[in-house]
């Protein structure tokens, strides 16, 4: 049987609109609610979650911890503070992790951390167990609790990580893909085309990624010899934000890079609204190559991840982690596509895909 909000709401006794703002991650409600909604939407199988254990599962389950098998088994477990839904590059590489886990005889399971569990540092219920053999974390950015989970001795690679602006770096094994070179890329073709007005949109302070992506267009407009002025940062993910900041500039950038395709929907909403045309008065570019990027219009400039691949290669970081734990730490960065769509396309020139 399908679940659906509704079901969610009457089963807590609150409205539809409140579970509706909880699981699309909104603003104006409460953390402890939050955290409910969501917790009843994983006991109750709702679609968006359906790759999370409940905790009605959970809390049926045996409290003695089932032993490991002597090689090559046992539980790997995923951590998130985030609801992963929709075309979120997440979900695709989970599956294909899981497949590729299994191969080398371990399971992947998924916990959802809690806004009360990331201020108390405290792991989701049942973790950890005798046979949590090691922690993959997706969309965890909070640095205080990622520096507890490497203080737990397990095998620990991050998908993505908190930012580095302030000089942090984690003592645990990272993937990411590559957030320098193909923005590189397309900024440098605009610089020679004359564009030379490029903005960036998006927190640099929620993760690496993003953070390596604005530094990626520093770093151009620095060897161009272009002023570092030329680069406006709207340092910010809410919409109703970016809508200030943009109506109060009296000029607005040729071009913006936007954290990821989210963001970048969103600004190219806003500035329609402002009486903007995309690309002829803006043009934009987005990150992650989402299912949305291709049906707005404009259709939007990315950039492809290659999930598969990461999910492989992580699979085999985390393998080696658990046979090799004394090994140094790594950071592997995997290729990524330039998508290029209608929203950066240049006057006259014809659209590349």
């Amino acid at each position: 049987m399908k679940v659906t909000i509704q079901d969610i709401a009457d089963a807590l006794g609150i409205s539809r609109n409140t579970v509706s703002k909880a699981i699309n991650n909104s603003d104006g409600i409460a953390a402890d609610t939050r955290d409910r909604i969501l917790r009843k939407a994983v006991e109750m199988g709702y679609k968006q979650f359906s790759y999370v254990r409940s905790m009605s599962e959970l809390s049926r389950e045996s409290p003695e911890p089932t032993a490991a098998e002597p090689n090559d088994s046992g539980e790997i477990a995923l951590l998130t503070s985030y609801h992963l839904e929709g075309s979120h590059f997440a979900l695709t590489m989970i599956d294909r992790l899981r497949t590729e886990l299994a191969n080398f005889g371990y399971t992947l399971t998924s916990h959802y951390v809690s806004s009360e569990e990331l201020k108390q540092k405290q792991l989701p219920y049942p973790l950890p167990s005798e046979n949590t053999k090691a922690l993959v974390c997706f969309e965890m950015f909070d640095r205080d609790y990622d520096d507890m989970l490497c203080w737990l001795g397990l095998p620990l690679l991050f998908v993505d990580g908190p930012s580095p602006y302030n000089g942090h770096v984690l003592n645990a094994d990272c993937i990411l893909m590559d957030n320098t070179n193909v923005l590189s890329k397309l900024a440098l073709e605009m610089l020679e085309a004359g564009k030379d007005r490029i903005g960036f949109i998006g927190d640099i302070t929620h993760c690496q990624s993003f953070f390596e992506r604005y530094c990626a267009l520093i770093r151009v407009l620095s060897l161009a010899h272009k002023p570092a002025d030329r680069l406006c940062l709207l340092n910010s993910n809410d919409p109703i934000e970016i809508y200030y900041i943009l109506s109060k500039l009296e000029e607005l950038p040729e071009l913006f890079f936007c954290a990821n395709d989210s963001i970048a929907i969103d600004v190219m909403s806003i500035l329609k609204k402002l009486g903007k045309s995309v690309p002829e008065d803006v043009m934009i570019c987005g990150f992650d190559d989402s299912e949305e990027s291709r049906h707005v219009s404009p259709t939007l400039t990315t950039v492809h991840i290659h999930t598969q691949s990461m999910a492989y290669v992580a699979a085999q970081m985390l393998i080696s982690r658990i046979k090799e734990p004394t090994l140094e730490t790594r950071t592997v960065y995997l290729n990524a596509d330039l998508i290029r769509r209608e929203s950066t396309r240049l006057r006259g020139a014809n659209e590349s895909h």
